[in-house]
């Protein structure tokens, strides 16, 4: 199987990722590398998520499985090499990982979050009405995303004659989005903390938070905030603190290979009802967005810069929109 060899998807369309690789080389690199710096700007911003991100630009699933066979290949490497059986499953892992797409993608996230960063910090610290407004336009306009998958995804079978994907949300499925919106919504409401940026704690903060980043609506920047160590842990970003650095990326490797291989099963195995969680989720962590909001996160009603607020809101909305009718040009059909 080539890196770009990819199975069908349970709805049985061409998964969008493989009709971008069929694009002529440098415009394919291209495009992942702009959808990469997306995710890695809005990575920045708590209450984004560049899991958001990544759905709306249509390489979600991609990055999700590719992450699943690259930890499987590692995982096989470690535990074959010293019984002396060879390198070939984790070969055979490793070549199910779409490189071709991660690697560009994986390219433009580092450099938007190394670039962004301050320039993001000073945005939401000195704008937090307006910044919240903005991307909560943004966020609004991608739910749009996994509701229309959900809705092409087959329902799990109870029998035979129940295989079907109908276009239609169900009872169930409206009860299902609605149980993690008001899950997701209740998360999103804890005040912020203020922990002490301890190694143990750093690592623990970094395996929760890219859990969340892993999750569209759900922003690891959000967690590291409640946590109290998202200030830290962008000063340490801009700075090039390596020591901080180190003991985050192991906190973030643990949780990345604790939750990807989850996720990437449920996909493959029950696609239909993970994205309706994943729909609910993104609804409920609309809360974190709300513009109006003190500093213990209690909601508020609108009191000031109302009209820039549900302008940059609309900007938002609109920005996703153009998103979407890029990818309907460049992959031939919208999400």
């Amino acid at each position: 199987m080539s890196n770009d060899a990819v199975t069908a998807s349970p709805t049985g369309a061409q998964p969008r990722h493989r009709r971008a690789a069929e694009l002529p080389a440098w415009r394919s690199h291209s495009a992942n590398l702009v959808r990469g710096a997306l995710i890695g700007t809005v990575e920045t911003v708590p209450g984004v998520s560049g899991g958001t991100v990544a759905l709306v630009v249509g390489v979600y699933e991609t990055l999700i499985t590719s992450a699943g066979h690259l930890l499987s290949g590692v995982r096989r490497a470690v535990v074959d090499v010293p019984r002396g059986r060879g390198t070939e499953r984790a070969a055979a892992e490793l070549r199910r990982v779409h490189w071709r797409v991660v690697v560009p993608l994986l390219i433009g996230m580092a450099a938007a979050l190394v670039l962004m960063a301050r320039l993001i910090e000073g945005f939401v610290e000195d704008q937090p009405i307006q910044s919240r407004a903005l991307f909560f336009g943004l966020v609004l306009a991608s739910v749009w995303v996994p509701f229309s998958l959900a809705s092409r995804a087959t329902r799990t079978p109870r029998s035979d004659d129940d295989i079907r994907a109908d276009g239609r949300w169900s009872g169930r499925d409206y009860l299902v989005g609605a149980g993690a919106a008001a899950a997701a919504f209740l998360v999103v409401s804890i005040p912020p903390g203020n922990v002490d940026p301890s190694k143990p704690m750093i690592m623990f903060a970094a395996a929760i938070a890219v859990s969340a980043l892993i999750l569209p609506g759900l922003s690891g920047s959000f967690i590291l905030l409640t946590f109290g160590l998202y200030e830290a842990t962008l000063s340490a970003l801009n700075d090039r603190d390596l020591g901080f650095l180190a003991f985050f990326a192991a906190g973030a490797t643990i949780g990345l290979a604790s939750f990807v291989k989850l996720l990437q099963w449920v996909l493959e195995h029950h696609r239909r009802v993970t994205l309706v969680v994943l729909t609910g989720v993104m609804v409920g962590c609309l809360r974190a967005l709300w513009p109006w909001q003190d500093d213990d996160r209690a909601l508020q009603a609108p009191d000031e810069h109302i009209a820039a607020a549900a302008g940059l809101a609309a900007l938002g909305f609109a920005a996703v929109l153009a998103v979407l009718a890029v990818e309907r040009r460049v992959t031939g059909r919208l999400p």
